[in-house]
């Protein structure tokens, strides 16, 4: 498994608005990137392959001047292009093995598997770092993805690998999420499209760091019943 020991396994992964106004693009980046998500998605279905190559090399610096982890979404030409930290996959965006093929065995790569635990089996298989589910709520970016129930994190919990959670998170309904067990929450609009976005961004990593928290507290306390 290719995951860089200085890049947390845990925590918010925030993907970027798609936009061809790169000032502001990277202007609501900076502003979030000081909450040190664990990683961030670039996002663009632009067809312009030099907009899109400009924006992501920005990203790049910006992202490694932070120490926040890269992926690009859906091009490994680009990821291994800009020099990215891996990729993110949907399930016609590409072959998982021919991406670690393509960007080595240090990327990390991600694959989206919707409402299916037998995509995630079938990813990890191949080769995935990390598994998505979602949409776990309505989702704004993507209003007609399908739904996927928030006992998968439970159902996959021995998967062995990060559980992305995505569609819809905001810090009101993440609580539920990270309780069932989401190791990454995936965010676009509940954090850039808040009122206050480094605000929000920090309310969703606290969440995280809690129930970590939580369960290492858990876990001592049934250490120290069984030695006692």
């Amino acid at each position: 498994m290719a995951w860089p020991d200085a890049l947390p396994r845990r925590g918010l992964y925030l993907i970027t608005p798609d936009t061809t106004d790169s000032l502001r693009l990277f202007s609501q980046c900076l502003r979030v990137l000081p909450a040190r998500p664990a990683l961030l998605q670039y996002r663009n279905k632009s067809t312009d392959p030099a907009l899109r190559l400009a924006q992501a090399q920005t990203l790049r610096a910006l992202t490694r001047a932070a120490g926040v982890g890269l992926i690009i979404n859906d091009d490994v030409a680009l990821a291994a292009q800009v020099g990215a930290d891996g990729v993110h996959l949907g399930r016609d965006d590409g072959d998982i093995a021919a991406a670690r093929a393509r960007l080595g065995e240090h990327a990390i790569l991600g694959a989206s598997c919707y409402d299916q635990l037998p995509l995630a089996h079938a990813a990890i298989a191949a080769g995935a770092d990390y598994v998505a589910f979602g949409a776990v709520c309505p989702s704004a970016t993507k209003p007609n993805a399908v739904r996927a129930p928030l006992s998968l994190f439970a159902d996959s919990a021995a998967l062995g690998v990060p559980r992305v959670a995505i569609g819809g998170i905001t810090p009101h309904t993440a609580p539920a999420i990270v309780a069932a067990g989401a190791d990454l929450l995936a965010v676009i609009g509940g954090v850039f499209d808040a009122e206050d976005p480094l605000a929000a961004a920090c309310a969703l990593k606290s969440l995280l760091l809690a129930e970590s928290v939580l369960k290492v507290n858990l876990l001592w306390l049934d250490a120290s019943t069984l030695i006692c």
